[in-house]
This record gives structure tokens, C-alpha cells and sequence, in this order.
């Protein structure tokens, strides 16, 4: 699979971004979908995970209530709504692909896109 991301941007604090990420290559509705970010000097951490079918979410404790992750498997993407950003949320943000259920962790992921910069300014 291979992946893309797009969509990040420059924003002030409590604006909002949607992140996208498009697959081609192999069936996107086979993998799980997550969102990772990385600061820098900091570990890449996760974001929030969307099962095969979209029916099952999962989120970071730092993002709950404020991102919504949702696919559109006759798109091949996958999104990430970002709202109420704050400046702790800057960071490079991946999409990733992957068949483990629940996956918080990225070892559970075999594909990787390249990465979308998210800035928020105080």
C-alpha cells in the first residue's frame, strides 16, 4: 500500500485542519487505518486508529473530543478533523496502514506515508 498525506498547514490556536490520506496499490478496506505524530525531538506517538469498515475508533486520551478519524473506503482515504488545535499538537503527522486491530502502537503497522507538517501558532 502505499500512502499520502496531505493537508496540513499552518494554523492559530482553536482553529481547525483536516488531514488526508490516500492509498493506492493494494485494498485499502484489508487495513486498519491510524494517525501518528512526531515532534521534534520527541518519539513518534499515536494519534488515533479507524478499524477496516470505519465502524470502530480509537483515540489518544491528548485528542479525544477535539479529532474525529473517518475513511471513505470507496475513496481510498482516510481522515483526520483536527479542531480546537493547540500548540501541543504541533507536529509531523503520518498516516499508516496496518491488519493489527487496535493498534496504539506503530509496530502494529506495515505501511507508512510520508508525513504532513501541522503548525499551530499561539
Amino acid at each position: 500500500v502505499q500512502l499520502q498525506a496531505f493537508g496540513g498547514g499552518l494554523v492559530q490556536a482553536g482553529g481547525s485542519l483536516r488531514l488526508s490520506c490516500a492509498a493506492s496499490g493494494r485494498t485499502f478496506s484489508n487495513y486498519h487505518m491510524g494517525w501518528f505524530r512526531q515532534a521534534p525531538g520527541k518519539e513518534r506517538e499515536f494519534v488515533s486508529w479507524i478499524n477496516w469498515s470505519g465502524g470502530s475508533t480509537y483515540y489518544a486520551d491528548s485528542v479525544k473530543g477535539r479529532f474525529t478519524i473517518s475513511r471513505d473506503n470507496a475513496k481510498n482515504t482516510v481522515y483526520l478533523q483536527m479542531n480546537s488545535l493547540k500548540p501541543g499538537d504541533t507536529a509531523v503527522y503520518y498516516c499508516a496502514a496496518g491488519r493489527t486491530a487496535w493498534g496504539i502502537t506503530p509496530r502494529a503497522y506495515d505501511y507508512w506515508g510520508q508525513g504532513t507538517q501541522v503548525t499551530v501558532s499561539s
